[in-house]
């Protein structure tokens, strides 16, 4: 990478011209930074903030800290991308090192103080920052949760899950990545990750079977 750059995430984005939106070619955009061009750089900014801030913020329930981990990423992202393989995934590349950067924000986080989350309260977050969430692209935990109190109960459930389990509910049910993305984001085989999921839909299926109607929820998940 030819020079350093100082990323706030709003900053970045690129009002991108008419054949940009059309259909943004991220490999051409990699190869464009690795040459030194920062304004592709925002362009793969603005083309998956939303995405990791919305993944982040799931895995962390704290909008700031979701904002600080989030922009973290992309700054580890342009700082190493001069090693990225341009054969493999730049998403499930930038995905690995939010879950490991959102891992780490927990652990510390747990560490500072005991920290437990209730079903019984809403999910640390104002109006605003809920609104900066992007939907699913595939029915799940969130799509599904129509009542702001069903999403907060899901959210609070998955909340609840070791990092294991919930990096993979998140990345598969919310998030929408495959199995294979997911296995490439985490290293871990196939089995493992379906396997992972099974026990996350059974531990929240323990946790919301006496508040919700869990089998017809369940029900419409992939």
């Amino acid at each position: 990478m030819p020079r350093s750059v100082n990323l706030v995430i709003e900053d970045t984005s690129i009002t991108m011209t008419e054949a940009s939106t059309a259909q943004v070619d991220i490999s051409e955009l990699v190869r464009r930074v690795k040459d030194g061009d920062d304004e592709a750089f925002g362009m793969l900014v603005e083309q998956y903030q939303d995405n990791i801030y919305g993944y982040v913020f799931r895995m962390l329930h704290d909008p700031e800290e979701a904002e600080d981990v989030a922009q973290e990423v992309f700054i580890r992202a342009y700082q190493n991308l001069a090693g990225f393989r341009e054969t493999a995934s730049f998403k499930t590349w930038l995905y690995r090192i939010a879950t490991n950067l959102a891992i780490d924000a927990a652990r510390a986080r747990k560490s500072r103080r005991a920290e437990t989350f209730s079903l019984d309260e809403p999910v640390a977050t104002d109006e605003g920052e809920l609104q900066r969430q992007v939907p699913a692209d595939r029915p799940g935990p969130a799509g599904l949760a129509e009542s702001s109190e069903l999403q907060q109960l899901v959210a609070a459930a998955i909340a609840q899950l070791s990092a294991k389990l919930r990096t993979v509910i998140t990345l598969y049910d919310i998030e929408g990545l495959s199995y294979k993305e997911i296995a490439e984001v985490l290293g871990c085989p196939v089995g493992t990750i379906k396997s992972r999921l099974f026990n996350a839909r059974n531990q929240l299926r323990d946790e919301l079977e006496e508040k919700i109607d869990v089998e017809n929820w369940l029900a419409e998940w992939p």
